[in-house]
């Protein structure tokens, strides 16, 4: 494709649009008219885009068009199912987002206005998030009569408690941008307007970082946090010894220790 993210003859729905700086890939949900509400249709497409994703991209910038960066699932889609459908409807959501959690490369939010229900569930599943001052965070849901159902209750307790979930979804309760950051909605807060460009920056010093890091970053580290010590220090020891292993990072090595290479300094963000 001329977008440069994915292999050729991938396609994808039009409220998706694609293009690559370098090695960033941005990915940008482009329903302003519906403030990116979550069609069936898009979720299928960032599954697609993520597991066809080009190898000359290192790292995604996840950006929207408009004011909202998403309002979460697309009511006027909501069909009547019965149990099992619905089970497998809420599976859907929860593959298409696995594979941006787990995406072989790491993946930078810009968040904007609305980040409600499906929304912040998506952006829970990315693992970097740059959030404008413009940004509120909620789980209407348990207004409506329903229950999240796209790994909300799984990705956004690790974020900030499953009590401040609770709370959210028992009262309404929303969260700004700046309260949001406090807790740990979003790692990054910045000035309306100025999101993507940060996330950029971010997104092009990531990808400049050894590719098997990264890996082990977005990969083992979150799978080292939830297992038991034991297992924990093992799979470290494994990853780090995979890590030093490779030519990339003893080429690295070299650098630093032969001078050619940043130190980390108190200037450092």
């Amino acid at each position: 494709m001329s977008s440069g993210v994915v292999h050729d003859g991938c396609e994808f729905p039009e409220t998706l649009s694609l293009r690559r700086e370098g090695a960033v890939g941005i990915i940008t949900l482009s329903r302003p008219a519906k403030r990116n509400a979550l069609s069936d249709r898009t979720i299928l497409g960032l599954e697609r885009v993520f597991t066809n994703l080009a190898p000359e991209v290192r790292a995604i910038v996840l950006d929207a068009e408009g004011d909202h960066f998403c309002a979460g699932l697309d009511l006027a889609e909501m069909a009547e199912r019965d149990t099992l459908a619905g089970v497998a409807h809420s599976r859907m959501w929860h593959r298409a987002f696995d594979t941006i959690e787990g995406s072989v490369v790491p993946v930078v939010s810009v968040l904007k206005g609305a980040v409600v229900g499906g929304g912040l569930e998506l952006a829970s599943a990315t693992h970097v998030r740059v959030a404008e001052r413009s940004t509120f965070y909620a789980l209407p849901e348990g207004q409506r009569g329903l229950f999240v159902g796209g790994g909300g209750s799984v990705r956004i307790p690790r974020l900030v408690g499953a009590h401040r979930m609770v709370d959210m979804m028992l009262t309404g309760r929303r969260y700004d941008a700046a309260e949001g950051h406090a807790v740990g909605f979003a790692q990054y807060l910045v000035d309306d307007g100025v999101g993507l460009d940060h996330a950029l920056g971010l997104a092009a010093r990531i990808a400049d970082n050894a590719p098997q890091t990264n890996f082990a970053v977005v990969q083992a580290l979150p799978r080292i946090a939830e297992a038991n010590p034991r297992e924990g220090y093992l799979m470290e020891s494994l990853m780090a010894a995979i890590a030093q292993g490779t030519d990339d990072a003893k080429g690295r090595m070299r650098d630093f220790l032969e001078g050619r290479a940043a130190k980390v300094t108190e200037d450092a963000r």
